[in-house]
């Protein structure tokens, strides 16, 4: 147990500072070659943080783990807005850029509206058992391989605006590596190690897949979005948070199951459904309004986090 602690605290270290390196990386890549900051959240940014999960995925489906797979997906997505944008907007509100909101997440709303469906076959047919098989992993693929196409068309129609370069590009690229390495391995020793400490006090498999994997997991987003926010880069945070969620649900749960086979059985209540799909029309419309998340709105998603998850541990 003390071991387990030491690694935690360790991981978080690892994690911050890889964060720090991540985002002058990734920022500088985008002044380097004119982009938008917005582009370069939603991908490198988004890929690089989605990798915890992505890990996660593969080796929980392989193991046949599959209520972690579900927890780590669903989990990750909830805390991703709520929690991190939550707290993101505390430090300063997170300006929304207008295509962002017109059409980035309207994009993440329809990926969890389909997720959500996939995973609901009892609703449409009380004789089935909610399941999520190797064709509806085929599905979120292909709507996948959609938005990569979007991304290439708004990677060659938006450009970014021009900025003083003030890191080379061959270091912009090392500091984004490096980074993202730290992060993947600090990611790595808190969600070994909280597990750990998790199983030893006795908890189940579906909450540790719904809390702790999934903050784990969630980990690098969190500190990527909370260093870029208080650095001015809202873009970036934001992008992160979008480009992570699309990532989760087409990548870390349309791969893994479209390649090792699906999950014969769900066990996650509607709450666990509904709360994540919430979590997309709060952003909606919050970012619709004045295309900013105040911190008024802010502390909104904090408190829908706490309720939320004030049920999933009671219920666990």
């Amino acid at each position: 147990m003390i071991i387990d602690t030491l690694l935690l605290i360790f991981g978080f270290i690892i994690l911050i500072k890889g964060a720090d390196l991540f985002v002058d990386g990734s920022s500088s890549i985008a002044t380097n070659f004119k982009v938008s900051k917005i582009l370069i959240g939603l991908t490198i940014v988004a890929f690089g943080t989605s990798a915890p999960e992505f890990a996660v995925s593969i080796k929980s489906i392989i193991s046949n783990n599959h209520d972690i797979v579900l927890g780590n997906v669903i989990g990750s997505n909830i805390m991703n807005i709520l929690l991190i944008l939550g707290i993101c907007s505390l430090f300063k509100p997170l300006l929304v850029n207008n295509n962002t909101v017109r059409k980035e997440i309207p994009i993440l709303l329809l990926f969890t509206l389909l997720f959500s469906v996939l995973l609901s076959d009892n609703i449409f047919d009380n004789s089935f058992i909610n399941a999520f098989t190797r064709s509806d992993g085929v599905i979120l693929g292909l709507f996948f391989a959609i938005f990569v196409y979007y991304l290439i068309s708004i990677a060659r129609n938006r450009k970014g605006d021009d900025e003083n370069i003030k890191m080379s590009l061959p270091k912009s690229f090392l500091f984004t590596i490096i980074g993202i390495v730290m992060i993947v391995l600090g990611s790595n020793y808190v969600v070994n190690s909280a597990s750990s400490i998790a199983t030893t006090i006795g908890v189940s498999e579906k909450l540790i897949g719904l809390t702790i994997i999934a903050f784990g997991t969630s980990l690098p987003e969190l500190v990527t979005s909370i260093v870029a926010t208080k650095k001015g880069e809202c873009d970036l945070a934001i992008g992160n948070i979008v480009g992570s969620n699309i990532f989760n649900i087409g990548i870390v749960m349309g791969i893994p199951t479209a390649i090792f086979g699906g999950i014969s059985k769900i066990n996650f209540n509607y709450i666990d459904i509904i709360t994540m799909i919430i979590c997309v029309i709060l952003l909606f419309i919050f970012s619709y309004n004045d295309r900013k998340i105040s911190r008024k709105e802010g502390i909104i998603f904090l408190l829908v986090f706490i309720v939320y998850y004030s049920i999933v541990v009671m219920g666990g």
